[in-house]
């Protein structure tokens, strides 16, 4: 009987890390280990376990931060540069929208999304610090987000772990979304926040789906736009597919073997939608707008 508990065990493990070198986070994880084990937070250093905090109300909206300049005025001042901001579901973003705006010739597109990054674990990458860091090496006018893939672990916040999805971590989680986008806003950078898709794992689409949800709410609270991507990637009954019809009606493989990520299609898909966003908010949905740029 031991004997085939150790065979079982042996050949979960297995199974579990072939999955894990099929992506560039669960490569990037076996080499660093971050990712939570129990709902807990869990890296090679991980913080010290502090007394649980009783539970907290998601806080309210912060005092209003100055308006940042619209995009139609940025644009007519120059070039509009937009800067997309995530971990690896971010990383696909960006190659959509720079394909999806490479024809635009009065708008550029940088990456500065990284793997394996989120806003859940600052101990291991700081996202304010670098974001701040990012932008002022590489000035920008617009921050297009996507975090979360990494995100359903503890939150450490003034000596104490908030496990995920209580109210402590809601709160603790809607505080970091505040602080990133009031630090872009200050400086006069345009936030755009793009939800994350359906996802193929009941249990992991939950997780997602409420990391949307205090995103959403943060969003509606802050007056920034929110982009979310649920309805552009779930079937006809609101579930998971890998293969959803195109604008022409045909099924394409719009997802990666894992249920997470997405396939090329999958990130167009998404990407589209916000591409057409920013050129409205520019005002070159407008023929006569468009044209006036490309001779400027």
């Amino acid at each position: 009987m031991r004997t085939g508990v150790n065979a079982l065990t042996a050949s979960f493990v297995a199974g579990v890390a072939a999955g894990l070198l099929l992506t560039a986070d669960g490569r990037h994880w076996l080499r660093h280990p971050t990712v939570m084990l129990g709902d807990r937070a869990n890296a090679s250093a991980p913080p010290a376990r502090a007394p649980a905090a009783p539970p907290a109300a998601v806080v309210a909206a912060p005092p209003p931060v100055p308006a940042v300049t619209p995009l139609s005025t940025r644009l007519a001042q120059g070039p509009l540069r937009i800067g997309v901001f995530g971990d690896s579901m971010a990383d696909g973003l960006y190659t959509g929208l720079y394909r999806d705006l490479r024809d635009e010739p009065r708008i550029t597109v940088t990456k500065f999304s990284e793997v394996s990054t989120g806003l859940s674990r600052y101990d291991y990458v700081d996202i304010q610090a670098k974001t701040q860091r990012q932008i002022a090496e590489t000035p920008i006018d617009v921050a297009v987000i996507l975090f979360g893939t990494n995100d359903a672990q503890g939150i450490s916040l003034d000596g104490v772990i908030h496990d995920f999805g209580t109210d402590g971590w809601k709160a603790a989680y809607a505080t970091r979304i505040d602080n990133l986008v009031a630090m872009l806003r200050s400086r006069d950078v345009a936030v755009y926040w793009v939800g994350l898709p359906r996802m193929k794992s009941p249990r992991f689409d939950g997780r997602m789906a409420l990391i949307n949800g205090v995103v959403e709410a943060r969003m509606r609270a802050l007056g920034v736009p929110y982009l979310e991507t649920t309805a552009l990637t779930a079937n006809g009954e609101g579930g998971y597919e890998a293969y959803l019809p195109n604008d022409s009606g045909r099924k394409v493989l719009m997802r990666a073997n894992d249920g997470i990520h997405m396939s090329m299609a999958g990130y167009l898909r998404i990407s589209g939608p916000v591409a057409e966003r920013l050129k409205r908010d520019a005002g070159l949905d407008r023929p006569s707008a468009a044209v006036s740029a490309a001779r400027g």
